[in-house]
């Protein structure tokens, strides 16, 4: 009798689990539009804690360190969006205005050469593609003006848009400020039975995150500053914008070598009309996979976490169709924590008598 009731205890405790879990998705799913600042700040809060640890070891207040670490965060995001988002903004003029140009070499050059090698060239019709850039940029302006027109009407989405830029450096700063409370609380507030199973499994976990957000996102910027540098030295006039574009999918293993090669390998040829440019493109890129495999990621994230690329490009796409941006924020993290769960879930399965019994005694 006792041991039927502890059974209908626990089958009750799992029922509310899986329930609080689908109302706790749902409720985040409905409010996923206005939880973007908060995430985001929570994201730099995550970030920014560890420093913020490592200088209260020497001995300063938690004040003081959150204050340094915030200042550091803050003037980051300021210089990035100061100097580099006005640069690559002239980039991408510059590349807009150009592709008339691009295109017409395109047609005058590649396109034959693909007509020889018996590809459908019908396929392309670069008249009429370059004729709608050419009216675009001649009503530029217009749609500037129209733009502006209607921000200016839609008055809530200007104050949306500048509560969230006003919103993400405070929360940013008390998230700080009080991250090790908040995983304290978080702590005491589970169930006794669980607390070491389940804090072992978020220590494992952020770990894994930590190989993700912090070491990934270390190996993106390095990765690309290598590739602004070495499509600078060969003097590619785009080598900024395509430099962001590769460090910012390199998240992907090789994905950004391939897309980088792909994307710089055509505006080199493009800008110079030799192949000796597109050759420099992959010796720079080359040589940037060499250094990330035996420098970067070894030094920011240490040994592989275990996702596939294939996971990798999944939870993102996945993520984004669920949530927007925010589900692109929180899918490889989410992801990092499925693959703990994962692991953990095949050794019990490996250890239980389902996996172990033998074909004679069944």
């Amino acid at each position: 009798m006792a041991a039927a009731q502890e059974q209908l205890v626990s089958d009750a405790h799992k029922l509310f689990l899986i329930v609080a879990t689908l109302a706790f998705g749902w409720v985040f799913y409905l409010l996923a539009p206005v939880l973007m600042p908060f995430f985001i700040a929570a994201l730099f809060a995550y970030l920014g804690d560890p420093i913020v640890d490592k200088l209260e070891a020497k001995n300063l207040s938690r004040s003081l360190s959150v204050s340094i670490v915030y200042a550091v965060l803050l003037t980051l995001g300021l210089l990035l969006f100061l100097v580099l988002v006005p640069l690559l903004t002239v980039q991408v003029g510059a590349l807009f205005k150009r592709l008339p140009e691009y295109l017409t070499l395109f047609q005058s050059t590649t396109i034959p050469w693909l007509g020889s090698m018996g590809f459908p060239v019908e396929i392309f019709d670069v008249s009429s593609i370059k004729q709608t850039f050419v009216e675009y940029w001649t009503n530029v302006s217009q749609v500037a003006g129209s733009l502006f027109s209607y921000m200016t009407r839609s008055g809530f989405a200007i104050l949306q848009w500048l509560t969230n830029l006003v919103l993400v450096p405070v929360l940013t700063f008390y998230l700080l400020r009080d991250w090790d409370d908040i995983v304290a609380r978080f702590r005491a507030l589970l169930p006794r039975r669980y607390a070491k199973q389940v804090i072992a499994l978020s220590l494992e976990c952020d770990e894994m995150l930590a190989a993700f957000i912090r070491g990934q996102l270390m190996v993106m910027f390095a990765l690309a500053i290598i590739y602004t540098l070495g499509l600078s030295f060969i003097g590619l006039e785009l080598a900024l914008l395509l430099g962001v574009i590769a460090g910012i999918v390199s998240f992907v293993p090789y994905l950004g070598l391939i897309v980088g090669i792909g994307l710089a390998g055509v505006a080199a040829f493009f800008q110079f009309h030799e192949w000796m440019p597109v050759i420099m493109v992959a010796v720079v890129f080359g040589v940037a996979q060499l250094i990330e495999g035996m420098v970067l990621t070894p030094r920011f994230v240490g040994e592989r976490i275990g996702l596939h690329p294939v996971a990798v490009l999944f939870a993102v796409m996945a993520g984004a169709q669920l949530f927007g941006f925010i589900g692109v924020l929180l899918a490889l993290p989410v992801a990092a924590v499925v693959m703990v769960l994962l692991r953990h879930t095949h050794k019990r399965y490996l250890d239980s008598e389902l996996y172990s019994v033998d074909e004679e005694q069944v």
